[in-house]
């Protein structure tokens, strides 16, 4: 009987978790350096400032997970960065709470992009 609520329990974590990102793309560290020369993204770095202060990439603007976020244009695809993607993600789905249609997310944040 403990399998069975433990199995419930996950299909309802993992149904609930798919909606909430649908809609977020995932790019690897080698795609983002493909895209850091293009005017359709804006770049944002969620880390806070001593992390951003730290190491950056100089495409990335500094807006810390938290801070407000409306002041970005809707018209263009939003692509967020932190240090793991786990901060990055967060961002991302509060920016589809707020309307934002192109948003992605940077797999493995800087870290990946520090690997590769």
């Amino acid at each position: 009987m403990g399998y069975i609520i433990a199995i419930i329990v996950i299909v309802l974590w993992w149904l609930i978790n798919r909606k909430a990102t649908a809609g977020i793309k995932q790019i690897s560290a080698a795609t983002l350096t493909e895209i850091l020369a293009s005017d359709e993204h804006v770049f944002i770095d969620v880390r806070t400032p001593a992390e951003y202060n730290s190491n950056h990439i100089k495409q990335f603007r500094n807006i810390p997970l938290g801070s407000d976020m409306t002041m970005l244009p809707k018209d263009k695809d939003i692509v967020v960065i932190c240090q793991s993607g786990m901060r990055s993600m967060q961002a991302c789905k509060r920016l589809k709470k707020l309307g934002y249609t192109s948003i992605t997310n940077v797999k493995g944040g800087m870290t990946a992009y520090k690997i590769r």
